[in-house]
């Protein structure tokens, strides 16, 4: 047909479509596709021919246009830019011969200017120097009309305008401690020294005729004090009077410093930086400095070195005879002059320095005194104690544990504190009550059993801490830190050397003493461990590790999150030699009950009658010795072993006789259906019943045991029904499609611990089965 026709011809063109030329441009292959997307193979669409045809023509005419247009414009944009090149170029030709010229001309300026800048440079060194010369003379200018103003207001007995002033005047000193003129220094120097020893010396002498009338200082009992007034009708004029100078004194403050040296120890002595104390309460420190100096140096008889409590003691008293007066009269004078300065802790920081002068002077000459040197240091801690805790003294200020931290001081201590402790160690081995609780009859208190030798000696490591613990640095606790793990190792030591004296008699009372001591030791190390004063040492036992690479990444990263302790070996250790004698006491009582057991084990399982034949069930006499056995020792070390000791020997043991009754006897006999009862009686009613006073549900103690008396004790159908079960899961193995029907099976009876093959065993183990013609 017709329409056949056109379609092969549509599909003729469609074969013969225009390639496209990919190196030239391809005007019919776009003339191709251009006809191919407007016209497609819709022939009444060739109408559109004529008006397509249009569109090509004006869109041509347009495109014409514009290359005309663009082929006369780039000729005139180029002669353009040509010529604006051309004007650069002389533009710039100009301005070099201008720069030339230009250049010439400055030459020639400064060779000619040349002189006048040599005379000029001189004129300006000489107004230079001359303003220095001026500068010079304003600052001696401005001194003396400082002294001037000084005795002006002296003259007129103006003490407070004359004491400012001198403060304004040390104020210009220390500005001009940087400047290179050593003479104005020394004259600003020289003038502040001159007023200040004039205005010192009549401040101090009016002050201390006030102190006179408060009859300070106070060397009695607060009670007994009189705040020290003649007449009490003219206190007000007194206390006026010491606010006034108390004040006044507080101006020379500055230029006291700049002119006063303090009294430093040696640099050995590693004491904290401190400002030095306030004027007014040094001179009120004056008459109580004269009667310690008076009464602990020299020949005197209250200077003795087997006496550091007579000068201890006295500044502590000082210090609390005056604290009232301090707080009540001086510190609201020092807050109305805007200081922030303590007026307790200020007098307690002067008197403490001299008890560090004194330990200074006195340490080396008991140094190798072990009596002398010890005692000091424990008068020494008593003092520090007292001052803390009552007096609110600050531990940024300098104390005696600076002076104890001196390295050959700080050795001697350590030597004579392991010394002491180990003379310690001997005489708690060696007392008669040393494996005797002393709360042995109080038993809320003796809940641990903690015989007197260790219970003493984790008192002494708590002494030791207590101690230390002030120490001003890091490195010198974990020093002491050191010496105390160095105590537990040695105290371990010793617990085993006595544990071996006592291994015959395992379940002996010292042997339990003994084993109660390594438990507790090790209980009060894991608590201590949690302290903050202890997490603080780990911390910088980390650091200290971190700086010396002196243990593993691990150990550092278990150090840095906390997982492990500063007392973790000492832990390990005890907890190892606990385990050992514990397992020793184990293995000591299960011997004892498988002698008892060796009737037990004879018993005829096979032939004994069967519950029906039997009135009343009732233990089995071979049983006796054995139940017997366990429950007299489980009587004798639950008095005498603490109770986490106890609920661990007693669980190990009972785990041991559980595989013991299990493998030797039951797996080792066969049982008719009277022996299986006998045997589940004499576990569920005598064995279990022993442990029940430790826990609610002792059976779940001796799995192995209960499992077996259940699959003993089934009835044949059940039994019958177990066994097939099993036995098709066992053909059944390679594919394991039945599987889960057995695990189900042995959950559903309660059998939990039993793998099937030992389930199987014991099903084999029933003597009476029925004959079922397989």
């Amino acid at each position: 047909s017709i329409a056949e026709k056109e379609n092969m011809a549509s599909i003729a063109v469609r074969e013969k479509e225009v390639t496209r030329d990919l190196d030239h441009c391809d005007i019919p292959y776009y003339v191709s596709e251009f006809l191919e997307r407007e016209l497609g193979n819709d022939y009444d669409s060739l109408g559109k021919l004529d008006s397509l045809i249009e569109k090509l023509s004006e869109n041509k005419k347009q495109l014409e246009e514009q290359v005309l247009t663009v082929s006369s414009e780039v000729p005139k944009r180029i002669q353009n830019a040509l010529k604006k090149a051309e004007d650069s170029k002389k533009s710039l030709s100009q301005l070099l011969e201008e720069e030339t010229v230009l250049s010439e001309s400055i030459n020639s300026h400064l060779l000619k200017a040349q002189p006048w800048m040599e005379d000029l440079d001189v004129v300006i060194g000489q107004v230079e120097e001359l303003e220095r010369h001026l500068a010079y003379l304003k600052w001696i200018c401005r001194i003396e009309e400082l002294s001037d103003s000084i005795q002006q207001y002296l003259m007129t007995n103006n003490v407070p305008e004359a004491a400012s002033t001198l403060a304004c005047m040390a104020e210009l000193d220390i500005k001009l401690q940087e400047s290179s003129c050593s003479h104005l220094l020394a004259f600003v120097r020289s003038t502040v020294k001159f007023w200040h020893k004039i205005l010192k010396d009549k401040l101090t002498s009016d002050f201390e005729e006030v102190l006179v009338q408060l009859r300070w200082p106070f060397v009695g009992p607060p009670q007994s004090q009189a705040f020290g007034l003649a007449a009490p009708a003219n206190a007000p004029d007194v206390y006026n009077n010491l606010e006034m100078l108390f004040c006044q004194l507080l101006k020379l403050q500055t230029s006291d410093e700049l002119l006063t040296k303090p009294k430093q120890l040696p640099e050995k002595y590693p004491l904290p930086p401190s400002p030095p104390v306030v004027l007014p309460i040094q001179i009120m420190l004056n008459p109580l400095q004269k009667r310690f100096k008076y009464h602990f140096t020299g020949n005197k008889q209250t200077n003795v070195l087997n006496k550091p409590e007579w000068y201890l003691t006295q500044v502590l008293m000082w210090i609390g005879n005056h604290s009232k007066f301090l707080d009540d009269k001086i510190q609201p004078i020092l807050e109305k002059a805007g200081s922030s300065v303590n007026a307790g802790l200020e007098f307690s920081r002067a008197l403490v320095m001299l008890i560090l002068e004194k330990l200074a002077a006195d340490i080396p000459c008991l140094l190798y005194d072990d009596t002398l040197f010890c005692h000091l240091v424990d008068e020494v801690l008593l003092f520090e104690r007292e001052l803390y805790s009552i007096h609110g003294y600050l531990s940024s200020f300098p104390s005696c544990m600076h002076i104890l931290s001196e390295e050959s001081c700080f050795q001697r201590w350590l030597t004579v504190e392991k010394k002491f402790a180990l003379q310690k160690m001997d005489s708690m081995l060696s007392s008669e009550a040393a494996w005797i609780s002393q709360y042995e009859d109080i038993t809320d208190v003796d809940e641990m059993k903690v015989p007197d030798c260790a219970e003493t000696f984790m008192t002494l490591l708590l002494v030791i801490t207590d101690r230390y613990k002030n120490l001003p640095t890091a490195s010198r606790k974990l020093q002491f830190l050191g010496l105390q793990k160095e105590l537990v190792d040695d105290f371990r030591i010793r617990l085993t050397q006595v544990m071996k004296e006592e291994t015959r008699a395992s379940l002996g009372f010292r042997y339990c003493a003994i084993l109660n001591a390594v438990n507790y030791i090790a209980t009060v190390l894991a608590d201590w461990a949690d302290n903050v004063f202890f997490l603080q040492l780990q911390q910088a036992e980390l650091e200290v590790h971190a700086e010396s690479d002196t243990v593993s990444q691990l150990q550092l990263g278990q150090l840095a999150s906390m997982e492990s302790s500063v007392f973790d070996d000492m832990i390990n250790l005890l907890e190892r030699l606990k385990h050992d004698m514990l397992t020793r006491q184990v293995d000591h009582v299960f011997r004892e009950v498988k002698d008892a057991a060796k009737l037990y084990k004879k018993e005829r399982w096979l032939s004994l009658p069967s519950q029906a034949e039997q009135a009343v069930m009732s233990l089995s006499s071979t049983a006796c010795p054995m139940l017997q056995t366990l429950r007299d020792r489980l009587l004798q070390l639950e008095q005498q072993l603490c109770h986490s000791l106890f609920k661990t020997f007693w669980q190990m043991l009972a785990e041991k006789v559980d595989l013991y009754i299990y493998q030797e006897i039951i797996m080792a006999n066969h049982f008719n259906e009277g022996g299986a009862a006998q045997l589940q009686f004499d576990m569920s009613r005598n064995l279990f019943p022993l442990f029940s006073h430790y826990c609610k549900r002792p059976e779940n103690y001796f799995k192995h045991i209960k499992e077996a008396c259940i699959i003993l004790n089934l009835n044949i159908g059940s039994a019958l029904l177990l066994k097939d079960v099993l036995q098709s899961a066992s053909e059944n193995e390679p594919s394991k499609p039945s599987q889960p029907s057995a695990t189900a099976a042995l959950n559903e009876l309660g059998l939990y611990k039993l793998a099937q093959r030992d389930v199987e065993i014991l099903l084999n183990l029933r003597a009476s089965w029925p004959n079922t013609g397989k």
